[in-house]
């Protein structure tokens, strides 16, 4: 497991330090110095590996068109980092503590905790935008269809932070008809997969990716991300049953049956990465990763 972790890491720094920065330098344009911009830098510098908006970066690597696909991944880091203030205030999961540092409604309020998500989502679209923009002058292989692009970004992330995804998976967490495998399935992949998908598809389309393989590239994240949350869901089974987590597919289901679940997803995922021609870069080796990981449960 320590062996897994330590190979992750050493595929997310590069990226986690580019991330770091880039928030820093963007800290200044989400409005005027006072606490609520405080609040928005204290909860984008807690600490994270920045996954999400490296897979942004990855992806458009993978691609090979050399274009910079920055912003993109500043804005999936904005959206993700909205979404986890939201789940810790204390009408969601009443979490007083996010990477072992005070979450944030504990330290400037909940008025100011909520208002910071607002100001981090319209922070996040504005980062599409300017991607887009930055796109329209550049030698990017689609730059002649930057608005397209930004459109189908607007259009993705939209979609996958409403009702019919992180939004609504929330919602369902907290009111869930029952703790059934399907229900429990559809809570984890519109909390958890959604975010997966953004990530994906803002690689893809500011990385220059066809358009007409967009379907697919989503299906792609679909299978990376639920083969993610097994192996978390796996890895944790002991500590959420000594804490009375009930959102663990492998407590629910079994060990046995989430290990298949898993090599299922992740099967699907190397097949789609091939076929994306993506096969041979980090993409496929965050795959090897994640077998590893569960291999060693």
């Amino acid at each position: 497991m320590l062996q897994t972790q330590l190979s992750l890491a050493l595929i997310l720094e590069p990226y986690r330090q580019a991330i770091e920065q880039g928030i820093q330098a963007h800290i200044e344009q989400l409005g005027p110095e006072s606490p609520l911009r405080e609040a928005c830098q204290y909860a984008l510098l807690n600490g994270g590996k920045r996954f999400r908006p490296a897979l942004v970066l990855m992806i458009a690597k993978a691609l090979g068109y050399q274009v910079n696909a920055f912003q993109a991944a500043l804005g999936i880091e904005f959206f993700h980092t909205a979404s986890l203030i939201a789940d810790d205030l204390p009408c969601m999961d009443n979490d007083d503590e996010r990477r072992n540092k005070p979450t944030l409604h504990r330290v400037y309020g909940e008025s100011v905790a909520l208002l910071s998500t607002y100001a981090l989502i319209s922070a996040g679209y504005h980062c599409l935008a300017k991607n887009a923009q930055e796109l329209k002058q550049s030698q990017h292989p689609l730059a002649h269809q930057s608005d397209t692009l930004c459109v189908l970004a607007l259009e993705n992330v939209s979609y996958n932070t409403g009702l019919w995804g992180a939004t609504g998976g929330q919602y369902l967490d907290l009111s869930p008809p029952n703790l059934s495998l399907p229900v429990l399935h559809e809570v984890l992949h519109k909390k958890t997969v959604t975010l997966f998908e953004i990530s994906f598809v803002l690689g893809w389309i500011y990385g220059g990716g066809n358009l007409d393989q967009l379907p697919l590239i989503k299906k792609c994240a679909s299978h990376f991300g639920m083969a993610f949350q097994l192996a978390d869901d796996l890895d944790d089974m002991i500590q959420d049953q000594m804490h009375g987590h009930s959102l663990n597919l492998a407590n629910v289901c079994g060990k046995a049956q989430a290990m298949q679940m898993f090599h299922e997803e992740i099967e699907q995922y190397a097949l789609i990465i091939k076929e994306l021609n993506l096969d041979q870069s980090e993409l496929q080796a965050l795959a090897q990763l994640l077998v590893g990981q569960v291999q060693q449960i």
